[in-house]
């Protein structure tokens, strides 16, 4: 589960990680009145207007303005909500945009220059340690710094049943080439960062940049959260913090009926239980000369009204020509699944593309008599070429 920029920050903060401040407004008139709180508390003239949605690159996109005055805050925030966002990480049409950040400005003069790092925690899935990954390149975007000067980005692994050690923490200080207060500041940023990110179980914490200002401190300035959903029975605090806004509809539908569904751009809609065969059912429409419009599990209780619940999510994708039903009766009795597609079909009634039933396992035989004599305008198949080749007829 992704969290947004003003989640994740508040989240670090809770940690003790140090953070840039703002304050999240829905409207125009909020964003001058956080402005104006902000300048309070910290003295900043100065606020940085962004955008609040899950996609990153939302600078290139227009979503992250400065303000310098109050006028400009309401000016460019009213120009940033409601506006769709179209970055690096968006699709064509972009994100909506329903609320913006007002962040204090920290980029402020002093003694030093401020510097931008990167930082991130994630698990190495090959070694089954925890890594932090840095960078002193930060504000880039991690993958040219990687291309291009991959000399630059240094990790870190962590062994989970020891947790961070404090001289991995002071290494990471030194690479970065820090000195004095930064350096100790740095230490502390990185035990707290670590210990937010194993607490609150999530997957991906990237903060880009990591700051050190002009008078030293180390502070979060954007945060990018990724929370273990199969974690969230743990966290209800941090459960409430999804946004369903930022999510594809169908897929949170989906969700909510226990299906497990991932959208994507093809022409052939996928019925599956267990998600090995779904990944091969999604290699034999390639095969065939079409392309997966979803991928689609519907487990192991596949009766008549899970079914027609999963007819009903995959034609809501008004791309799908052609719908791929692939069950191993394993767990459920082929039979069974035969006649929950035969009775979701009679009750919708407006099924209007060609259906391929592929059933292999216990009571097969019976299945695929039960699907040839049903009247219906349902195609049979026993092997994965037979699909294969049906697949093909239909689209053709």
């Amino acid at each position: 589960m992704n969290l947004h920029e003003y989640q994740g920050k508040e989240l670090l903060n809770s940690f003790g990680v140090r953070i840039q401040r703002g304050i999240v407004a829905q409207t125009a008139d909020e964003a001058v009145e956080a402005a104006k709180k902000l300048t309070e508390e910290t003295g900043t003239g100065w606020h940085v207007i962004k955008a609040q949605v899950h996609a990153g690159g939302r600078g290139k996109g227009g979503g992250v303005k400065l303000a310098k005055n109050l006028d400009e805050v309401k000016d460019l925030a009213g120009q940033i909500i409601g506006m769709n966002l179209v970055t690096p990480q968006t699709s064509a049409e972009g994100k909506k945009v329903h609320q913006v950040l007002v962040a204090e400005d920290v980029y402020y003069p002093g003694d030093n220059e401020p510097e931008e790092y990167y930082m991130s925690v994630l698990l190495n899935r090959g070694s089954g340690k925890n890594m932090i990954m840095y960078s002193t390149e930060g504000g880039m975007d991690i993958e040219e710094v990687a291309e291009k000067t991959p000399h630059l980005i240094f990790t870190e692994e962590i062994d989970p049943a020891l947790g961070l050690l404090p001289f991995q923490a002071r290494r990471v200080a030194f690479n970065l080439g820090l000195s004095g207060a930064a350096f100790k500041e740095m230490t502390k940023f990185v035990s707290s960062l670590y210990t937010a990110y194993v607490k609150s179980d999530a997957s991906l914490f990237e903060i880009n940049p990591v700051l050190k200002t002009s008078d030293d401190k180390i502070m979060a300035v954007d945060s990018k959260v990724t929370l273990d959903a199969n974690a969230l029975y743990r966290h209800k605090d941090l459960a409430e913090l999804r946004d369903k806004r930022e999510e594809n509809p169908i897929e949170v539908e989906a969700g909510e009926l226990g299906l497990n569904y991932v959208d994507l751009d093809g022409n052939v809609g996928c019925m599956v239980n267990g998600a090995g065969l779904a990944m091969a059912t999604m290699d034999l429409i390639k095969q065939a000369g079409g392309e997966p419009a979803n991928f689609l599990d519907v487990g192991g209780t596949a009766d008549a009204a899970r079914v027609e619940a999963a007819f009903k999510i995959i034609l809501k994708d008004p791309n799908v020509k052609a719908i791929l039903i692939n069950i191993f009766g394993g767990i459920v009795r082929c039979d069974r699944v035969a006649q929950g597609v035969i009775d979701a079909y009679k009750n919708m009634g407006n099924i209007n593309v060609p259906i391929i039933v592929r059933l292999q396992g216990t009571n097969a035989d019976i299945a695929k008599d039960l699907i040839d004599n049903s009247g219906l305008d349902v195609l049979s198949a026993t092997e994965f070429q037979e699909a294969a080749d049906k697949v093909q007829e239909v689209l053709s």
